[in-house]
């Protein structure tokens, strides 16, 4: 699943693209938008909200009232995908029944693959899909001490479960987790009310989220060398760059988890 950081580089490309334009045209293929007719609208913004892409549009002052404001919601999940191509190319990323949404601009056509969750709704009404999320970890709202806040309102849960819980904190996925567990040295099966110093824990997710900002390969290593840009995750059987244990694999709670035994004990019985 794409981790706060990738959604975020995805709203950057959309805005760099589409920002400020009118656009020509529109198709969306989903139901709920079939019939859905966007050109003339303006492209106010793009923007991320934890794994979830805001394109804030204006409506002509013709329809929908004097310029109504609009937001276009989508959210990647684990297949999804925007891309922009100059008007005219070839659409070349994926299969052509996999797109879901089209946007024509002058500059740019931006083309959502696989899009998941796709609503048009007032920006007034955007916390209706977004609301429900925690401090974001590359947004303006990042506060630590409120997602530590959040966190600690379950307990007994695993910290490795939490940290996915994106009312707690939006934007960590599966390698975050796995990776900010290994550095600071914490099992991934320890309950939250006995993880050390949780305020550094998620200080240190979002240094690596925001390090990793406009590089489309994730390194928390320093390394974006093909085989060196993670500790633990998806380094099943393969030594511990630490200490030279064999990094073990298992499923905890429908995801898969990646950790290092002797750097992070007190591994599940």
């Amino acid at each position: 699943m794409p981790e706060g950081d990738t959604v975020w580089n995805t709203a950057h490309v959309l805005q760099r693209a589409l920002a400020g334009d009118r656009l020509v045209g529109a198709d969306f293929r989903v139901p709920q938008l079939a019939t859905t007719n966007l050109a003339g609208w303006t492209v106010r913004e793009s923007t991320s909200r934890g794994k979830h892409l805001l394109l804030r549009l204006a409506a002509p002052h013709t329809d929908h009232g004097d310029g109504e404001r609009w937001t276009l919601h989508s959210h990647l999940r684990m297949d999804g995908t925007w891309r922009t191509y100059p008007p005219g190319r070839r659409w070349s990323a994926r299969p052509a029944h996999l797109i879901r949404a089209v946007l024509r601009g002058p500059r740019a056509v931006a083309v959502g693959y696989h899009l998941h969750d796709l609503a048009l709704v007032p920006t007034a009404a955007e916390h209706r899909l977004v609301g429900h999320l925690g401090p974001d970890l590359l947004g303006p709202d990042w506060d630590p001490v409120e997602a530590v806040r959040r966190l600690t309102a379950g307990p007994e849960i695993t910290i490795g479960t939490a940290l996915l819980d994106q009312r707690s904190l939006a934007g960590v996925g599966n390698l975050y987790k796995c990776e900010v567990l290994f550095l600071r040295g914490v099992s991934p099966w320890t309950p939250v009310r006995a993880v050390p110093d949780l305020i550094g824990l998620v200080a240190l997710a979002q240094r690596l989220l925001a390090a990793n900002r406009g590089h489309w390969t994730q390194s928390t290593t320093g390394s974006r060398h093909r085989g060196q840009t993670t500790y633990v995750y998806g380094r099943r059987a393969q030594p511990c760059l630490r200490c030279g244990t064999t990094i073990c694999r298992q499923e905890q709670d429908e995801r898969v988890t990646y950790w290092c035994p002797t750097c992070q004990p007190e591994r599940p019985g």
